[in-house]
């Protein structure tokens, strides 16, 4: 059985490619088990599924490849992240959050702090030494997401999870 869904802006390719690496080096490779990304939704229900699909395939063909910037290192207390401002992905996510209503859980509401985490769960010392490495490198980079990807989290025994791919959309409207 599969569990919450996900739902994730994904990187144009030559990001993906940057914050693939970075993750590659930077992130315990057993808990490395989903590609860099950027998540909407954390933990949408499942029965939920083809509601979400219909309502994200609609919204990526009327819409146009949010614009966005990166802006900074972000510190995740035991990870470290890139941080990414975008008005436009605020919106979509707004637009999809009052269609969702009543099938957001706490992670869900309010406002998203968008962000492509390079490491996590490791030992205080290690994500502060990376943040001081990466400091100044990811400032104004501008790019436009691509499209939006849906997910089922897949629980892995050894901790954490992998996703089962359910749909992926790219923004098309003008």
């Amino acid at each position: 059985m599969s569990g919450p869904l996900v739902l994730t802006a994904r990187l144009p390719a030559a990001l993906f490619g940057q914050m693939q690496g970075l993750r590659g080096a930077h992130y315990p490779p057993d808990r490395n088990h989903v590609p860099a990304h950027v998540t909407l939704f954390h933990a949408l229900p499942p029965s939920a599924q083809a509601e979400v699909q219909r309502l994200v395939a609609r919204l990526c063909a009327a819409t146009r490849a949010p614009a966005a910037q990166l802006a900074g290192v972000a510190d995740l207390g035991t990870g470290t992240a890139v941080a990414v401002r975008s008005p436009a992905l605020e919106a979509v996510h707004a637009d999809l959050a009052e269609a969702l209503h009543g099938l957001l859980g706490l992670a869900d509401q309010g406002r998203p702090r968008f962000h492509i985490t390079i490491q996590n769960k490791v030992a205080r010392p290690e994500a502060r030494a990376l943040q001081s490495a990466l400091v100044g490198r990811f400032e104004s980079q501008t790019f436009a997401f691509a499209g939006l990807d849906l997910h089922a989290l897949q629980r892995l025994p050894q901790g954490g999870g992998s996703w089962q791919p359910l749909g992926a959309w790219s923004f098309r409207g003008r």
